[in-house]
């Protein structure tokens, strides 16, 4: 990895911490240090439970225990397990605890005017353009992708998901019975893949690669949530499959595609994939492509 890249990342941590105060304990003034002021704007009006706190702030569960006990200390949470299940424990704000938070709220829009107020208006544009794409790039450094069995809960939200959306906008709508939907056996090693893309532990993302024996791989059933598009999901995705394809010794991989999604075809087309002559009959799809790979030599 490039050293300056590094080098700069840390000086851009260093700096943004200074700046925003995270270094002291009495963070914003207030009287906790900022990973208790963190939680409680995370809990938010609405509570939250703890599983999901940890999975969106990527803390471990001793941590948030602390900080927990710390803010129940002061009256300003409460946790308590579940209704409908013991085994979960719901955290939610305490009155004091929601005047505490709209608290550090005025402080942290005070926090943010100093940082612009200094800066003339085309400053202004430019640092918070800068910071919306670093939010942007930071976030989908956050996915993750992992291989799961085809009828694992994540995979069946996200092919639900991926089949409402596909009912909406192709012509005519979409029947996965009427499709060539891949057996579920196809996407298991070592016959083939299906991936899951997380975002603080929630699926938003998915995508299978068949290996079938004499044939070119084939990828099936990519999807990306609407809320995790432009992070780059689909060309990681892309790159992700041709690598395990390869890796697999193949030198061609596929995919067919419908004629609505044309953020899906320009994708295919930047990275490489070539149009072809239809090389299945699936009813739903318009446009077949194939790109040529190279394999890894396998070991003997």
């Amino acid at each position: 990895m490039d050293t300056a890249q590094i080098d700069q990342v840390r000086r851009f941590n260093r700096t943004v911490t200074e700046r925003v105060g995270v270094l002291h304990d009495r963070y914003l003034g207030r009287d906790r240090p900022v990973g208790e002021a963190r939680l409680l704007w995370q809990i938010g009006e609405q509570g939250q439970d703890v599983r999901r706190l940890r999975d969106r702030l990527g803390l471990d569960s001793g941590y948030v225990s602390r900080l927990l006990r710390a803010l129940e200390a002061d009256g300003l949470v409460t946790v308590e397990p579940a209704p409908g299940d013991r085994r979960v424990r719901t955290v939610r704000l305490t009155d004091a605890g929601r005047a505490e938070r709209a608290a550090l709220d005025d402080r942290s829009d005070e926090l943010a005017g100093s940082l612009l107020a200094p800066l003339n208006p085309a400053q202004r544009a430019r640092l918070t353009a800068a910071m919306a794409d670093v939010e942007r790039l930071l976030t989908a450094a956050t996915v993750t992708l992992e291989p799961v069995e085809p009828g694992h809960p994540d995979a069946e939200h996200c092919l639900r998901t991926y089949f409402a959306e596909m009912d909406e906008r192709f012509e005519g709508g979409f029947d996965p019975a009427a499709s060539l939907l891949p057996d579920a056996g196809d996407l298991r090693p070592p016959r083939g893949v299906f991936l899951i893309a997380r975002l603080y532990g929630e699926p938003v993302g998915c995508a299978g690669l068949k290996l079938p024996a004499g044939a070119p791989a084939e990828i099936k059933r990519m999807w990306v949530a609407p809320d995790a598009r432009r992070l780059g999901l689909g060309r990681r995705f892309l790159a992700e499959l041709e690598a395990r394809a390869a890796a697999d010794g193949r030198t061609a991989l596929r995919l067919d595609t419908n004629r609505t999604l044309d953020a899906a075809i320009k994708l295919y087309h930047s990275c490489g994939f070539q149009e072809v002559p239809a090389f299945n009959d699936e009813p739903y799809a318009h446009h077949w492509f194939e790109k040529r790979i190279t394999a890894i030599p396998q070991n003997r």
